[in-house]
């Protein structure tokens, strides 16, 4: 692909997920990420070596193994099927080639091996509700107040010089009555309604550490044929 200033240079992009949109070819590689692939040139030589095309594929993020294994499946013709454009040279790319017109996959000299890996997350859940009702009770209360009442004291005082007048003021025998307005006090109830608190609910959160166990799978690889320092791996 023709890129930067007038075209002046040329960058490798993979057309294995390309598509054809109305009169051109669309790949799913943004622009900036195929400018900055590897710079390789293939005038020197007319071909792309091993390690410029490991560059490429490491670029692209694609594996190199499973791409080699599958352009070389049982009737595929390999890397050099009519038409890719692609020469094989000697060696071990030779190699390959006779491997593929033969329909012989190449035998991988490497094991990939994998294990799980436990990942713990959390999940918002509803754990229970809190409610505030508000409701009406009666109570007795006894309360203690002071009360006031009058009552009657008779006094008698004998005649002296100074009440002497007052005492001769009415008839010498007479019947005569006196009466006295007495008075109490009673206690009386009323009630009155106040405030005296105001109530909420908020919500707070607490950090507990809480174990979680599980079970998980792990590939093992052995050995036979080798000495005890290189026989296993873990």
């Amino acid at each position: 692909m023709k890129t930067g200033l007038f075209g002046t240079s040329e960058s490798f992009v993979p057309i294995h997920d390309a598509s054809i949109v109305e009169d051109h070819l669309e790949v799913p590689y943004a622009k900036d990420t195929v400018k900055d692939a590897p710079n390789v040139d293939v005038d020197a030589g007319g071909h792309l070596s091993e390690d410029e095309e490991h560059l490429l594929y490491e670029h692209y993020h694609i594996d190199w193994d499973a791409a080699w294994q599958q352009a070389n499946r049982a009737g595929e013709g390999g890397w050099a099927r009519a038409g890719t454009g692609t020469s094989v040279p000697s060696g071990d790319e030779t190699d390959a080639l006779a491997t593929a017109v033969s329909g012989t996959a190449r035998p991988d000299d490497a094991m990939t091996r994998s294990e799980e890996r436990m990942r713990v997350g959390v999940e918002r859940r509803e754990a229970g509700r809190a409610r505030l009702r508000k409701y009406v009770v009666t109570e007795e209360v006894q309360l203690t107040v002071p009360v006031r009442h009058e009552g009657v004291r008779v006094e008698r005082e004998p005649i002296t010089d100074e009440n002497r007048d007052a005492a001769l003021s009415g008839p010498e025998i007479s019947d005569a009555e006196h009466e006295v307005i007495l008075h109490e006090e009673r206690p009386v109830t009323q009630t009155e309604t106040v405030p005296v608190e105001r109530v909420r609910m908020s919500t707070e959160e607490h950090t507990e550490e809480e174990t979680v166990r599980g079970q998980v799978r792990k590939e093992r690889i052995d050995t036979e044929g080798v000495d005890d320092e290189g026989g296993r791996d873990t």
